[in-house]
């Protein structure tokens, strides 16, 4: 399927049906990707509904659509969290962005001891923008069905409540379990994935502490951008979403 687009207001229809995408993903399809007549595009809600159609008839910023198929995909479980410390340039985008179409659930910002990049003030709300932003372009690129949510801006010492009750991996150098080695449960899981210059000890030790399980990815040392890919990539392996 080469086009795909999210409508937040789409509701479940029928075979047969007329739909309309408009707004600014209409205007996209439309004059960006100049969908014509006869092609085949899906559209989701980013709620887990997928609807494919074939273009009856197109204008300057809508796409009118007869409906082929109707899908309402369940929410994979166990749910998967990626937190994130922030870190300079792109790096902690890039993760973000990759993770989501890896099939990450959540993603959390977190403001990690040495993280060089910083959210205060208004920051916080325009730096949630942009990874919100990105994890929706992500999910169009990938044809999710759900959109992951992004969560707040965390320190440190508040990761505890918001992941109460979570399976949590820590990804360090330090870690003595392979995480293809970890044994996994009903439970969602979180991957902390600390910033360039890695996670403090004082953090591994709050997290132990917690019950976090501090685990390897190997002998080779990734940066940010990539240590959650990566671990992702290993969950979906074992939990067979490969």
């Amino acid at each position: 399927m080469a086009h795909f687009y999210l409508a937040d207001s789409l509701e479940a229809t029928t075979v047969g049906a007329t739909v309309l995408l408009d707004g600014p993903e209409g205007r996209h399809a439309s004059t960006v990707s100049r969908v014509r007549v006869g092609e085949i595009v899906a559209i989701g809600n980013g709620r887990g509904l997928l609807i494919t159609g074939e273009v009856q008839s197109t204008s300057k910023d809508t796409v009118e659509l007869q409906v082929l198929s109707v899908e309402q995909v369940e929410l994979s479980h166990p749910q998967l969290y990626l937190v994130q410390a922030l870190a300079k340039t792109d790096r902690d985008e890039r993760a973000v962005e990759a993770a989501t179409e890896l099939g990450i659930d959540v993603v959390i910002p977190w403001a990690a001891d040495r993280s060089v990049s910083k959210w205060e003030g208004p920051k916080v709300d325009k730096g949630i923008a942009r990874w919100s932003a990105i994890v929706r372009e992500a999910t169009k690129q990938s044809i999710r069905p759900f959109i992951p949510r992004v969560g707040p801006h965390l320190k440190t010492a508040q990761l505890g409540a918001e992941l109460d009750g979570i399976n949590v991996l820590v990804l360090d150098p330090t870690g003595t379990i392979p995480l293809s080695q970890v044994e996994l449960d009903q439970r969602s899981i979180a991957i902390i994935v600390g910033p360039e210059g890695g996670i403090t000890d004082a953090e591994l030790s709050r997290f132990a502490e917690s019950g976090a399980t501090i685990v390897t990815l190997g002998s080779n040392i990734l940066r940010t951008s990539t240590a959650g890919p990566a671990a992702l990539a290993i969950l979906n392996a074992k939990l067979g979403r490969c």
